[in-house]
């Protein structure tokens, strides 16, 4: 415990260092300016995906909501607490992200509660939360499931009124991406093909 402290400690030094010191620093900059990312992801909560590391991205850079199981619910306007939906409206409608990159992952332990609610020792929670994702009982493979997931939650975004209108009017991008753990990688919902592709530079022409 002691030693992660340390590491915890080292990194906000190092993060002063690189984002702080100095008249025109990063941090300094945007206090001024403000946040105005054009990317926003719906990402696990998993400590293994991590959507600025991944993607090597400064502060400023992208808006982040995480959850378990990345999952998007679909629109519901009542009197609930819906944290992540409310992300979502601040993140599009007053930040005016133009994507949004719904990012799942192998091996998810929500993806798996799901699978496996017997499983669970405590279990106040997560079993009616990943319930929004419509199980398929044809399958038992994690990572299957969780790119089916994604589909999920892309239909769900299309629930949200003002998400249908910015799509419609092609101002606005969702982007279906599936981080493979163990090789390091992200692969792409392909519309065209109907499957996950390998992403790099000269597949997404950039």
């Amino acid at each position: 415990m002691e030693q992660s402290f340390e590491k915890l400690m080292h990194g906000y030094q190092q993060f002063r260092k690189k984002y702080v010191t100095g008249d025109d620093s990063t941090m300094k900059m945007l206090s001024y300016q403000g946040q105005k990312p054009e990317v926003m992801i719906v990402a696990c909560c998993d400590s293994r995906v991590d959507p600025a590391l991944i993607l090597q991205c400064d502060p400023g850079d992208l808006f982040i909501v995480r959850n378990v199981a990345n999952i998007v619910p679909p629109y519901e306007c009542d009197h609930g607490y819906h944290g992540t939906s409310a992300a979502l409206e601040f993140g599009i409608c007053y930040l005016n992200v133009k994507h949004l990159i719904l990012l799942g992952h192998s091996q998810c332990g929500g993806i798996e509660a799901l699978l496996k609610p017997e499983s669970l020792g405590q279990n106040d929670f997560l079993t009616q939360w990943v319930s929004l994702i419509q199980v398929n009982k044809k399958t038992d493979d994690v990572d299957v499931m969780a790119k089916k997931a994604l589909s999920q939650s892309y239909q769900n975004c299309m629930t949200f009124p003002w998400i249908q209108k910015k799509v419609n009017t092609e101002a606005f991008n969702i982007h279906r991406w599936f981080f493979d753990i163990k090789k390091g990688e992200i692969n792409y919902f392909d519309i065209k093909t109907g499957t996950y592709l390998l992403m790099n530079v000269d597949t997404l022409g950039l």
